[in-house]
């Protein structure tokens, strides 16, 4: 046995016990911190090899433990932006070097830009709506962009596209033959059959524009006998700007400027489905601008006439508040009770969260050993909910690490008498010397 074995032996017990009190500090300084996640040290021996009835003491060495993967407590908060995951995934946020990482702290604020930034200092990133729904990309970071919730300004968006969906009365009669009876003709002497339902569309300054919709009976499908009377039947629609309605009169007809700024023919089978494509474009010469109008969503059947419809567009309103929900959409909603998505926030995960990298600011980088960052977003593949207005805490036990710590302390003194005791052995080796 060597003594001075011994004495190294003491020395890397009491380094591993500095490693245990110092995860034990981080963990302890970290209890209130959002999202953290405690860190704890694992031990495991080192043997020399033995020869006879000689022992050579070994030592021991540690290696950090993650409990990334535990979730921590969820608290309710007051502010829309704080956002917590139930479940699994992390965050994606961006530092001020640009390079992506993850986190599962969601304490978000609005900056000075109006960028999304947690405590730390990193952005939250996410795709944005600004051409169309967006698609995540499964295996890296393309696409993401900061989410950015900046309420200054007026925000106007000319409308596009519109549809209506209801049913028309099979029982309707046919229109006269004579065109004057037809509402695209334009004249005061429309037929009484003729059902009116009016739009409101934003032209591209935001300002309302409300449109007249006609539908009109043209012409029942013949059916030869003995077959039952056939109810397969053409309609007629006719669209005109409200502003240039007649006023007065019995009827909105003649309308000034043109007349008609969309007509359409709408046709059905003998069981109320209709067979044409239901698109019919609104031409707007006031305005400039052509909302494509889908029309597919109407049946004919034997019930009273109904329809309902709504554009894309919005007017010109503030942004009144941002909110964000379970799928990850942040939507504005406006002064007006109206809301629009401004942009998606995935989710990212890898397959082994407790052995990602931890990194300042309390965010993660995978290597080797946590596998590729796949990315989704919230309640697809697995990956977690999103929670606005509550924020993930600590998953540290505090009682826990109370008590690890006095372990350690007991544990470094017991050491340190290992090391003392051998020291005084060498003490009293010198000594036979005098």
């Amino acid at each position: 046995m060597s003594i001075f074995g011994s004495m190294k032996t003491a020395v890397s017990g009491m380094n591993a016990q500095a490693n245990r009190l110092s995860t034990v500090g981080d963990n302890i300084a970290n209890v209130n911190t959002t999202g953290y996640k405690a860190v704890s040290t694992s031990f495991s021996s080192l043997v020399l090899p033995s020869s006879g009835g000689n022992y050579n003491s070994g030592g021991v060495q540690t290696s950090v433990r993650q409990a990334v993967s535990d979730q921590g407590d969820i608290s309710y908060t007051t502010s829309s932006t704080d956002l917590a995951i139930s479940g699994d995934g992390f965050f994606i946020v961006q530092g001020p070097d640009g390079t992506p990482v993850l986190t599962r702290a969601g304490d978000f604020t609005k900056d000075d830009e109006g960028n999304l930034v947690n405590a730390a200092g990193f952005q939250l990133m996410g795709y944005s709506y600004g051409s169309g729904a967006p698609a995540v990309v499964v295996n890296g970071f393309d696409g993401l962009v900061p989410v950015n919730v900046s309420q200054d300004g007026l925000t106007a968006i000319a409308s596009t596209s519109g549809f209506f969906k209801g049913n028309l009365d099979s029982n309707a009669n046919v229109a006269p033959v004579a065109p004057a009876t037809l509402p695209s003709a334009n004249l005061a002497t429309t037929t009484t059959d003729t059902k009116k339902v009016s739009m409101v569309a934003y032209d591209r300054l935001g300002n309302k524009v409300m449109y007249d919709f006609y539908f009109t009976k043209t012409a029942v499908a013949a059916a030869p006998p003995p077959a039952p009377p056939a109810t397969a039947a053409t309609w007629e629609v006719a669209m005109f700007r409200n502003a240039n309605a007649a006023t007065g009169g019995a009827t909105s007809f003649p309308y000034s400027a043109g007349g008609a700024v969309g007509t359409g023919s709408l046709t059905f089978d003998a069981n109320g489905k209709m067979t044409s494509t239901g698109a019919v474009n609104i031409t707007d010469g006031v305005t400039g601008q052509t909302i494509a109008m889908d029309f597919s969503g109407f049946t004919q059947l034997g019930a009273a006439f109904s329809g309902t419809g709504t554009p894309n567009g919005q007017a010109a309103t503030p942004v009144q508040d941002v909110t964000i929900d379970g799928d990850g959409i942040v939507y504005a909603k406006y002064e007006d009770g109206s809301t629009k998505p401004l942009y998606r926030i995935p989710l990212a995960n890898v397959a082994s969260p407790d052995k990602l990298t931890l990194m300042s600011g309390n965010v993660y980088s995978a290597n080797g050993q946590s596998g590729v960052t796949v990315t989704g977003f919230p309640q697809t593949n697995g990956l977690g909910t999103i929670k606005s207005g509550a924020l993930e805490g600590s998953n540290v036990d505090l009682a826990g690490e109370l008590t690890e710590m006095i372990e350690a302390q007991r544990s470094y003194t017991a050491n340190s008498k290992v090391f003392q005791t051998g020291s005084d052995i060498m003490d009293v080796l010198v000594n036979l010397k005098r």
